[in-house]
């Protein structure tokens, strides 16, 4: 059996999978942003799981990841700060551990669902923040850092400012006073719409995918503004910028859960 966490900004999900990649017991919990209450918390978890022999376990972790040390530098709206995550974890769960940011295990898993059709693609995930990646013929491609959308400067109303300031679920919360779940007219989807426009736009000018999926809480609501930012898009399209499919994510909430799972599998098979 294996596990897989996801540690997000606000969020953490613990899954287990079966070695065919089936899905089974899930537990959620909120991320404490002290990080030894978090590691006391997901002892609690680990007890609460009806299988406690795993053979290996992944976790994607909402920050900017040291791979080679497994420490988490930074964790985006957490003040985690060079925590040793994969020792922890392993030390938890007593298996070996592959650690690697959320948005990245996120888009892996995506990326093997179109495979098929699309062999390069970008997985945007909106959220609490803003989590990017870029799949390469099924391979995470790292030059895409890990800062996402706090780590992208854009101009929006005057002034320069991280992309997840004014385009994430925290600002749609902070803009609107509401979730986007609770969003329903198409005039504030509008100007979410072209909030989102200007980061995508960045990015387009960075690489070029087959595809863009998108996930995250914001992106479960993907038929609500899909076609406003296909059309924000549309207009700077020309013979240099392509404007590609826009996707939904096939498990928008659950992708970095099977991220860890594909993590898992390509660290095995590698081994």
């Amino acid at each position: 059996m294996y596990v897989g966490i996801d540690i997000g900004g606000t969020k953490t999900l613990v899954a287990v999978f079966a070695e065919d990649g089936t899905l089974g017991q899930t537990v959620k919990f909120p991320t404490n942003d002290n990080y030894q209450r978090f590691l006391s918390d997901l002892k609690v978890q680990a007890k609460s799981l009806d299988t406690k022999d795993f053979s290996a376990g992944a976790s994607g972790v909402a920050g900017v990841i040291n791979r080679d040390k497994g420490i988490v530098i930074t964790c985006g709206n957490l003040s985690w700060h060079d925590e040793p995550i994969k020792q922890d974890l392993e030390a938890i769960f007593n298996c070996p551990f592959v650690i690697e940011n959320d948005a990245k295990a996120g888009g892996l898993a995506e990326a093997e669902f179109i495979s098929d059709e699309f062999k390069n693609v970008l997985f945007v995930t909106i959220g609490t923040g803003i989590g990017t990646t870029y799949i390469i013929n099924g391979k995470i491609d790292l030059s895409l850092g890990d800062g996402g959308g706090r780590a992208m400067m854009i101009e929006y109303e005057d002034k320069i400012q991280p992309w997840e300031e004014f385009a994430s679920g925290t600002a749609i919360v902070k803009k609107y006073g509401k979730r986007a779940a609770d969003i329903t007219d198409e005039a504030t989807w509008k100007e979410i719409a072209h909030a989102l426009s200007l980061g995508f736009l960045d990015l387009l000018g960075v690489v070029s995918p087959d595809a863009i999926v998108i996930g995250g809480g914001v992106g479960s609501h993907f038929d609500r503004f899909d076609s406003f930012l296909e059309t924000e898009l549309k207009q700077y399209e020309n013979n240099i910028l392509k404007i590609p499919p826009l996707l939904p994510a096939r498990n928008p909430e659950q992708a970095v859960i099977y991220g860890c799972y594909q993590l898992i599998k390509q660290h095995e098979k590698a081994a």
